[in-house]
């Protein structure tokens, strides 16, 4: 089995390196807080102090990175992947950012002989645990189609989406259409609240509905439950970099402008220390004069 390099070990990262290392893959990881990667090493990675450790001792590397200025890092700073003397030169990045910052990366690292497969991942922490994510993967498809064994014990589903950048393009995409769902659905929660039927009830419609769908469930699940879980939404952050490159593509998106506003409502007025159901719930419960 090849030796992978896996960068980025939080919920996300951790979960996906897991199912690797249970596929038989042998890891080296790294990521900047070294607690993240312990859980790891007990399953019995390597961990490595820099990307460029990380390179020189794998045949293909792996990340799920926070943030652009993170994925800038890895690439070309200090100790990154562009100075990798030997090693891995195929890069499998996974992280939530905007296309643009993978485009110029990529022709950073192109000079140095490094192919990047652009890629992202639909889930949250739990279903990165459990190998269910939707994968979505753009750039060379000859090294998706030759990757194909490294990426099912990560996902359900694994798609090529076009030219390098477009998995990005995707994620951002995927994550404006659940923020204007997430709140389409609490604002006629509130609406049928008021006249008297309650959530729980809705729920029920819903599943009897030509409307129904696995993300309608797992929403309205927690809507009537109300167990919001602790974790600050990474959706906020998604939807702005897609609102970025709709500008810049003078794309008109007035339904998911609202959309920001309403979490921005949420981040300005402490609302928004839950994942993306509870964030859409509190902010409602706020601008309807009640707390959930």
């Amino acid at each position: 089995m090849k030796t992978l390099g896996f960068i980025g070990t939080g919920g996300m990262g951790a979960g996906m390196a897991a199912n690797l290392i249970k596929a038989g893959y042998r890891l080296v990881v790294t990521d900047i807080r070294r607690e993240q990667s312990k859980g790891l090493e007990a399953l019995g990675a390597q961990f490595a102090d820099s990307p460029r450790a990380v390179a020189e001792s794998c045949e293909i590397v792996l990340s799920m990175l926070p943030n652009n200025d993170a994925v800038r890092a890895v690439a070309c700073g200090k100790g990154g992947l562009i100075e990798a003397a030997s090693g891995a030169k195929v890069w499998i990045d996974f992280s939530s950012i905007d296309k643009q910052t993978i485009l110029e990366v990529n022709e950073d690292l192109e000079k140095k002989g490094w192919s990047i497969v652009d890629a992202s991942a639909g889930g949250v922490e739990e279903v990165a645990a459990a190998g269910q994510l939707a994968l979505w993967l753009s750039g060379s498809k000859a090294l998706f189609d030759e990757h194909q064994a490294i990426l099912k014990p990560m996902g359900k589903s694994i798609l090529h989406v076009g030219e390098l950048g477009n998995a990005k393009l995707v994620k951002n995409a995927m994550a404006m259409l659940a923020a204007v769902q997430h709140l389409s659905l609490v604002e006629v929660c509130w609406l049928l609240k008021k006249g008297g039927l309650d959530e729980a009830t809705f729920a029920n419609i819903l599943q009897n509905s030509q409307q129904d769908s696995v993300a309608v469930r797992r929403i309205m699940d927690v809507v009537v439950s109300g167990n919001y879980k602790p974790r600050k939404s990474w959706m906020p952050k998604d939807i702005g970099f897609g609102l970025d490159m709709a500008r810049e593509m003078e794309v008109p998106m007035p339904f998911v402008g609202l959309a920001q506003q309403m979490f921005a409502m949420a981040q300005a007025t402490g609302q928004d220390g839950y994942e993306a159901t509870g964030l859409a719930c509190n902010v409602y419960a706020m601008i309807n004069g009640a707390k959930k």
